[in-house]
């Protein structure tokens, strides 16, 4: 990893200044904290990366991927500019990405791009 962050880190926010991703990870153990935390760290000093870490799902969006314990996290997040807006982070139950979780990062891709 080099010494140079590639993108800085921003959360979305909500009309009412709610920060989701930020709340969600704040719920979470200090464990599955620092996990997760350092998986987006490696996306802000590797961009553009990969997988294992980072996979691309369309249209400008992305997800981290974290493999904790006895689970799996997921953070989506779009890149604007010199920026990884984190959207909508989750805990996976299936294989499968669930098509609410999709939907719901993609309508906050759309408010972050209809306010830029």
């Amino acid at each position: 990893m080099s010494g140079e962050k590639r993108i800085e880190v921003v959360f979305f926010a909500t009309e009412a200044g709610h920060m989701p991703v930020r709340e969600w990870l704040l719920a979470l153990s200090r464990e599955d904290r620092k996990a997760i935390g350092e998986d987006i760290r490696t996306v802000e000093f590797g961009w553009p990366i990969g997988m294992p870490v980072c996979r691309a799902l369309g249209r400008r969006l992305y997800e981290v991927r974290t493999d904790l314990k006895d689970r799996i996290a997921r953070v989506m997040f779009l890149i604007d500019g010199g920026e990884m807006v984190l959207l909508h982070g989750f805990i996976k139950k299936s294989q499968a990405t669930a098509k609410s979780d999709l939907e719901l990062a993609r309508k906050r891709q759309r408010a972050w791009e209809k306010e830029r």
